[in-house]
């Protein structure tokens, strides 16, 4: 769902990109507002009213947020679908430079190499389109940003979506009320289809995020991290296919850095988790042998104990 909205969002024009963004505040929040009342998922409202620390993370979260959107809606419907595409593919590489700089991680020397090779592909860009790629970068350190405080903020998905679009809610409907008093407002002017399909706004960025927070669960961690390149690589196939967007060569050798850092990422990410996978299984193969020689031990006390006892029965 996140490779192909990119054939969405053109489908609201001749909305702007900031009408279409309130349009995603306000009915996201409507949406999620039902679900959750539909599941009663509502306990966590009163410790997230009584804690300013995390109301504070959550505005954070609503206006990094709010920039990758607007960022995004602009990106598609101007032309730039593939530029849109390379921010998510340098995400990862962000979130690991993010990690070292903010939560002082250490980095193993896989990460250390794809990140100078990340950072050798935006420069390869920056030549070659004569200033840095700011669409693909701004939106991999929003979302990156993002990420960071989500992990702080440690709320689920779809309460998060909900406190996020609540601290837009008011900005957005006074945005879309005061365009409405100007008589430039989109919504209702162009027919029923073209007001329903704004309104699926909330729809389409609910639902996706649903479905994540659902698989998070359920699918192991390297797997949810590969499936992650799949958005942007549906993004960047439509950039090309479906809307002819041009790759000159220095683009192609840039994707392809990137690419490179992305496969190291992936090569150690799996390599890690198998070691890990094999340092369990030892450690747990090993628990079991000690429990069992303890065991056999007992038992044989305890034997050598009623031998002895049948040998003196007087004792």
């Amino acid at each position: 769902m996140w490779g192909l909205v990119p054939l969405f969002w053109p489908l609201l024009k001749p909305a702007g990109a900031v009408e279409i963004l309130a349009h995603r505040m306000v009915w996201s929040l409507l949406f999620v507002g039902i679900a959750l009342l539909a599941l009663r998922r509502w306990s966590w409202i009163p410790e997230l009213a009584r804690s300013p620390r995390k109301l504070a993370l959550i505005t954070v979260a609503a206006a990094v947020i709010s920039v990758n959107w607007g960022l995004y809606i602009w990106s598609v419907n101007t032309g730039h679908v593939v530029e849109a595409s390379l921010g998510y593919f340098i995400n990862p590489l962000v979130t690991i430079a993010l990690g070292v700089l903010v939560l002082k991680e250490r980095l193993r020397p896989a990460q250390w190499a794809a990140v100078g090779v990340g950072f050798a592909a935006v420069l390869v860009l920056a030549i070659g389109y004569g200033q840095p790629p700011w669409i693909s970068l701004t939106l991999a350190f929003s979302f990156a940003i993002y990420g960071l405080v989500k992990k702080k903020l440690n709320l689920g998905g779809l309460e998060s979506l909900a406190a996020e679009t609540a601290v837009q809610f008011l900005p957005a409907l006074g945005y879309l009320v005061w365009i409405g008093t100007q008589g430039t407002l989109a919504f209702g002017s162009e027919g029923a289809g073209h007001a329903a399909l704004l309104a699926a706004t909330g729809i389409v960025t609910a639902v996706p995020l649903v479905c994540f927070g659902a698989a998070a669960i359920r699918v192991p961690l390297s797997t949810l991290g590969l499936l992650q390149y799949l958005a942007p690589t549906f993004q960047f196939l439509l950039g090309i296919l479906y809307f002819h967007e041009a790759m000159p060569p220095e683009r192609w050798a840039g994707f392809s850095l990137v690419w490179l850092a992305l496969t190291l990422l992936t090569w150690d990410a799996l390599r890690t988790a198998r070691r890990s996978r094999a340092a369990m299984a030892t450690a747990s193969a090993e628990a079991v042998a000690s429990v069992e020689a303890a065991s056999a031990k007992a038992a044989s006390v305890e034997a050598a104990a009623s031998v002895k006892a049948a040998h003196h029965p007087g004792r």
